[in-house]
């Protein structure tokens, strides 16, 4: 797997930036019942807490939000892909049913509030560097199309930016050939909820997506 570094000019403006990172073989499908209904229980769970108010309060929610202002970027306009989530499930719109990995990345940024970023890891080419975004840098967002990521954390690659917190990058996207894959988890308080969101997103992989030759590490 690619090295994954974080660039000094980025760390210089978010000193407390911690990545937690998870490598894995895995079967893409579409969701199981069992999987499905095991997390429409525990959303309707978490639903009842979530509020404008609550979800701008939630620790991680507002690490990210803080770390967009820091860097020049208006998080209102450009959410991160936590917060758009979990507004999804204040509004009672449920959960996107992608497949059985997307979606427990899906579950596990709802229920902490962290930003993940989840890829195929065959489409990235050479090591990765966390940095900025730059001006008019081509980026294309999964259901997004262009996406203007300048000042955005930024993930790049061998062929440039491919990851951000607001939205994966068609390029690198995980789909139903997708076999290894690559999940960064962002945290910009340091370890706050890292740990066990990494851990927690590991079972879930293992039990619904038969995740094999795991490997987990902290950048």
């Amino acid at each position: 797997m690619a090295t994954i570094s974080i660039a000094s000019e980025i760390k210089k403006v978010l000193p407390q930036i911690k990545l937690g990172c998870i490598e894995a073989s895995v079967s893409i499908e579409p969701s199981s019942d069992e999987l499905n209904q095991w997390m429409n229980k525990q959303l309707e769970q978490i639903q009842v807490a979530l509020t404008p108010e609550t979800i701008r309060q939630t620790s991680t929610v507002k690490a990210t939000k803080d770390a967009y202002r820091a860097l020049g970027k208006d998080p209102n306009r450009y959410r991160p892909a936590a917060e758009s989530l979990m507004r999804r499930i204040a509004n009672g719109k449920g959960l996107y049913q992608i497949s059985n990995a997307v979606d427990v990345l899906n579950y596990i940024s709802i229920k902490t509030g962290l930003s993940i970023c989840g890829y195929d890891a065959h489409l990235i080419d050479g090591d990765i560097c966390l940095g900025i975004g730059k001006t008019d840098e081509p980026y294309e967002g999964i259901g997004r199309g262009a996406v203007n990521i300048e000042v955005l954390p930024v993930f790049r690659d061998e062929n440039g930016a491919f990851g951000t917190p607001t939205s994966d990058s068609t390029r690198t996207m995980i789909t139903e050939k997708t076999t290894d894959i690559l999940y960064i988890l962002m945290s910009f308080d340091g370890d706050s909820e890292l740990e066990n969101a990494l851990n927690e997103t590991v079972e879930l992989l293992t039990t619904h997506s038969k995740a094999t030759n795991i490997n987990t590490y902290y950048i």
